[in-house]
C-alpha cells in the first residue's frame, strides 16, 4: 500500500451489536470488508501426507509486496487461545494457516471507508485452505478453535515496526466481538 496514501487513513473504533458479523463462506462474497480479499489454497495430498505452497514471490495475494521488506513469520497457538486484536497503520498482511483451525475476526476502522464498522468471520485451516489478506486500517485477531494447536504463517510487505501497530483488547465494548461458541 502507498505509504502516503496509508498516512491519510482516519481509524475510529466503531460501536456495534454482540455478534461475529458476516460470516464469509465463499472467497468472493459480497460481505467481505472493502480491501480484504480471500483466495483458496491448492492442496496436493498423497499416501504420505500433503504439501501446499505458502507464496510465491509476485504470484497470488502478495504478489506486490516488495521483496526488500517483506518479511514472513510463523505464530503456534494453543486451542482455545484468542490472539486478538490488533490492527497496522501501514502495513498489510497475508495469513495463510497451515495446521490447525481458526476463527479469524476482521474489523474495518477506516472512518473513510465503506465498510466502516462491518466484522468479517472466517474459519480457516485444515479444513478449509484459505489465505487472507488484510489492509492496513482492518482490526485482525483470531481464536483456535478444535483439540489441536493451530499454526498461523504470515507475510508482511514491510518489516515489523512497533510503532505502526495499534492494539484493541479482545473484549473491546465498542467492537463488541463475540468470541463464545455459536450454538446454533
Amino acid at each position: 500500500m502507498n505509504t502516503a496514501a496509508a498516512a491519510a487513513v482516519r481509524l475510529g473504533t466503531p460501536r456495534l451489536e454482540k455478534g461475529i458479523g458476516d460470516v464469509i463462506t465463499s472467497p468472493g462474497s459480497e460481505k467481505l470488508i472493502a480491501g480484504v480479499r480471500v483466495e483458496a489454497i491448492a492442496v496436493w495430498p498423497d499416501d504420505r501426507g500433503y504439501f501446499f505452497e505458502v507464496q510465491r514471490m509476485g504470484k497470488g495475494l502478495a504478489a506486490e509486496f516488495p521483496a526488500a521488506s517483506t518479511q514472513i513469520s510463523a505464530a503456534l497457538s494453543y486451542p482455545g487461545t484468542i490472539k486478538a486484536f490488533h490492527f497496522h497503520r501501514h502495513q498489510t498482511d497475508c495469513w495463510t494457516p497451515a495446521a490447525g483451525m481458526l476463527q479469524v475476526a476482521l474489523v474495518d476502522l477506516r472512518e473513510d471507508s465503506a465498510s466502516y464498522g462491518r466484522r468479517n468471520t472466517l474459519y480457516v485451516g485444515t479444513l478449509r485452505r484459505w489465505q487472507i489478506l488484510i489492509p492496513p486500517g482492518v482490526a485482525h485477531g483470531y481464536k483456535v478453535i478444535g483439540p489441536e494447536a493451530a499454526m498461523l504463517v504470515y507475510m508482511t510487505d514491510r518489516f515489523y515496526d512497533p510503532s505502526d501497530e495499534g492494539r484493541i483488547p479482545y473484549d473491546e465494548a465498542g467492537l463488541n466481538y463475540d468470541w463464545e461458541t455459536q450454538h446454533k
